[in-house]
């Protein structure tokens, strides 16, 4: 470090090296803890309501006109009769006019075939048995027998064409997939005998199978009957004998009817009887419904599962549904549903409901799923079932729906993003959402609904607490275009705190470890301007109410008292101060009048008791924009503001204050100016005393404003006056050992302060116990013998070539000679 001269020389001022091509892992890590640092913030808690509600009460839903109900009354009234007959599905509107005729017919001719009468309905819905049954199952049609005319017109097809048309109907499709062999000519007769022969030999193999099928048919219709008569038809006249019961809800009713019920749910699944088929469904379906007037919870619980069990549909299925939600509500209720069947009965109609014709039970389904999943362990038993799955099927169906229905798939989303924001807490979800692509889908969901206050607040809940894992960091920061819809949403959503606060966090996360994330953020057209205008509104928003309150009469804020806009400007300041990092991005913002100026007001209006967070993330970005030492930008031409207002933090009861107080002034020490204010303030002897805390993070700051003090002459003596070298060789011997960024930071200032002549900084014995710990020091293997990490070892190793060898070299030079 000698001159050309020959003069003694000193230690550079404290700044990182900037200049350097090739950059080590130490190196890196050095410009980091010297100046650039990522901010971290607490993460919004997401708030429970009081109540279970559809729509809580910070809902713009909350006018009842324009949301579905919460709170209703369910009675046996409000259910349609069962229908009994097998559902198809769709029900068909009867015709209003006759059929006729299109040919006339004459009773003498025996060549016309007059069409049959409808059926009667009886015979209809009786079920088909035997070959009639098998062909209807088969999908072939039966075979007509020939019938013979005297005339030359007939409607019968002539013997050949009765043939290919019994060939074609009982051959497959797929034997004629080649071109067809050519059929030789047959007299009539030939082709009577033929027509006879096939016609026999179908005939007897028709007979074979269908007496197979109708024995395996018989047997089990014969076992459902046997299921019905001894175990199932038993419960149901007990059931109907106690809704006939001159006195309904009586205590017999209570646990026997629940125990009833069950009985009758397990025979059911017992013998796989389920569906609209059921025998005796709407015999079982009325019983039910008469029951949900006694009004119990456990026992509404056992209706609704078998009635799921036996798919009600439209009305009937709302109306189940609306019942399960109403249990759900009460906390009381959860302990129903843990071993509950409803639970997959209700994860089945998340799945395959359509949106358009069944909307309300949607809502009300997965409103129910949203109030159980705060539930801890019910939480886990839907993630065990594939909810995450359920959900993403819902919410897939949701996006095309049409104007029509957009109201009802509003509300349904509202539902559902708050579901998957309690699912989000386990932490075997999140693999999850990776995989399935869930965290893009939600982004579609804000993209679409970016006018919906509830459904953004719910998405940004989400963001928020998987932000925080690295693996929902990379899926979300990969999705296209997510900064600028962030910043969309922002500036559309800037009133609700709530929503704001959540998604500055998500961004912050995204920034925190990304370098092209912030790069990203930045180049977004107008993100700083969009970021500055939300600063602004939330730093004079506190601000104007305080005053609007002094002129009520209503009195100051007590000391001691958060503002409520903090939360924000934290998370806005976090992100911003990430931003810096960017070598790019950094000096840009260190040149940004308006920035700046904010960063200034937050220091002016807060104070380190009331608002530490706020005040400790604001002194961390004016250091990391402090790092950018650009001529003339707007943060250099205020250095002297910006130094006045971090004494306030350095002198300040919080330890992180002045922490970060003091990384500050190493930077801005750089400036004379500044080095005159910290010592005509006496700021020096306080920075000295933190030499005494043996914190190495405080040791590492404070010697980098001593260092850069010590280079202005006059500065040295008052400091020699300190007692700063014994401060100085105690940190060296206790600390300096296994950090050796620190032990190099405080050579660099024993070198500046001693001037090139140590006599007149040192004695003699201070000189000796610093040539010994150097002398130890300097010895490589003496050093790093106590590292058994071979990571950590090559670490050190670097550290110690690179930052502590050069310095303590030369300063063990001056004071041997």
């Amino acid at each position: 470090m000698a001159s050309a001269e020959g003069k003694p020389e000193s230690c550079g001022p404290f700044f990182p090296r900037r200049n350097s091509l090739m950059k080590t892992s130490a190196e890196i890590v050095s410009e980091v803890r010297q100046s650039l640092r990522v901010q971290s913030t607490r993460r919004p808690l997401t708030p429970r309501d009081a109540h279970r509600q559809l729509f809580g009460t910070s809902s713009v839903r909350a006018d009842a006109n324009s949301r579905p109900p919460s709170a209703f009354s369910l009675h046996a009234q409000n259910f349609d009769p069962p229908d009994s007959r097998p559902g198809s599905g769709t029900r068909l509107s009867p015709l209003n006019h006759k059929p006729t005729l299109s040919v006339p017919c004459e009773s003498g001719d025996p060549g016309r075939v007059l069409p049959k009468p409808p059926a009667d309905p009886l015979e209809v819905r009786r079920p088909l048995i035997g070959p009639r049954a098998r062909l209807r199952r088969a999908g072939s049609l039966p075979i007509m027998p020939p019938t013979e005319s005297d005339g030359k017109e007939t409607l019968n097809p002539r013997p050949e064409q009765r043939q290919s048309s019994a060939t074609q109907r009982l051959v497959p499709d797929h034997v004629h997939s080649g071109p067809l062999r050519p059929v030789p000519t047959t007299t009539q007769n030939e082709s009577q005998i033929s027509s006879q022969g096939v016609t026999a030999n179908m005939g007897a193999r028709c007979k074979a199978d269908v007496k197979n099928n109708d024995s395996r048919l018989c047997t089990e219709q014969d076992s459902q009957s046997l299921v019905w008569n001894n175990r199932i038809a038993p419960l149901l006249e007990q059931l109907e004998g106690i809704v006939a019961g001159p006195t309904p809800g009586s205590e017999v009713e209570g646990d026997g009817l629940c125990d009833l019920c069950e009985r009758l749910y397990v025979s059911m699944a017992t013998a796989d009887i389920s569906g609209r088929r059921c025998k005796g469904r709407s015999r079982i379906l009325r019983t039910l419904f008469r029951l949900i007037d006694l009004n119990s919870a456990r026992l509404d619980l056992h209706i609704a599962q078998i009635c799921l069990r036996l798919c009600v549909s439209g009305n009937n299925l709302l109306n189940i549904c609306k019942l399960v939600f109403k249990l759900s509500r009460s906390e009381s209720n959860d302990d129903l549903f843990h071993n509950s069947p409803v639970l997959d009965s209700l994860l089945f109609i998340l799945s395959t409901e359509d949106v358009s014709s069944s909307g309300e039970v949607l809502l009300y389904c997965v409103a129910t799923l949203k109030f159980l999943s705060g539930n801890s362990s019910i939480l886990k038993r839907l993630l065990d079932k594939n909810c995450i799955g359920a959900a993403q099927k819902l919410l897939q169906r949701l996006q095309p729906v049409g104007e029509t229905h957009v109201a009802i798939a509003g509300h349904i989303l509202v539902q559902l993003t708050a579901t998957l924001r309690n699912l989000v807490d386990h932490a075997e979800s999140r693999p999850a959402f990776v995989s399935l692509g869930l965290l893009p889908e939600l982004c579609l969901v804000l993209q679409r609904h970016h006018r919906d206050q509830d459904i953004c607040t719910n998405v940004s809940r989400i963001f928020s607490k998987l932000s925080s894992y690295s693996e929902c960091r990379l899926a979300l920061s990969q999705t296209p275009g997510c900064y600028r819809l962030f910043l969309e949403v922002l500036s559309q959503h800037h009133q609700k705190q709530d929503l704001v606060v959540r998604l500055l966090f998500t961004l912050g996360n995204l920034t925190a470890k990304s370098d092209e994330a912030r790069l990203q953020l930045f180049q977004c057209e107008g993100s700083v301007d969009s970021l500055l205008q939300i600063y602004d509104r939330y730093q004079r928003r506190d601000d104007t109410e305080e005053q609007q309150q002094q002129q009520q009469g209503a009195g100051t804020q007590q000391p001691g008292s958060a503002h409520e806009s903090d939360d924000v400007l934290v998370k806005l300041v976090r992100v911003l101060a990430n931003m810096c990092i960017h070598r790019s991005v950094g000096p840009a913002l260190a040149n940004h009048a308006t920035f700046i100026q904010l960063l200034i007001e937050t220091l002016e209006l807060r104070c380190v008791e009331e608002s530490e967070e706020l005040t400790v993330n604001t002194a961390a970005t004016i250091n990391n924009l402090s790092f950018y030492q650009e001529p003339n930008s707007a943060l250099r031409n205020c250095h002297l503001t910006i130094a006045k207002l971090m004494m306030k933090l350095l002198l300040g009861p919080r330890m992180d204050g002045v922490l970060e107080a003091t990384r500050v002034f190493g930077n801005l020490t750089q400036s004379t100016e500044v080095r005159a204010f910290i010592v005509q303030s006496k700021a020096h002897q306080f920075v000295a005393a933190l030499l005494d805390s043996k914190s190495p993070e405080v040791c590492f700051s404070a010697c980098g404003v001593l260092t850069n003090l010590a280079l202005d002459v006059p500065t040295r003596a008052g400091l020699a006056q300190e007692g700063i070298a014994d401060k100085l060789i105690d940190c060296l011997r206790d600390l300096g050992q296994g950090d050796w960024q620190l032990a190099a930071q405080l050579c660099q200032a024993l070198w500046n302060l001693a001037g090139g002549c140590p006599e007149s900084f040192l004695d003699q014995e201070q000189k000796e116990a610093l040539l010994d710990i150097l002398t130890s020091y300097l010895d490589q293997d003496e050093a790093l013998k106590w590292i058994e990490n071979e990571d950590l070892k090559d670490y050190h190793k670097a550290c110690w070539e690179l930052e502590f060898f050069p310095v303590a070299q030369k300063l063990i030079q001056i004071l041997q000679h």
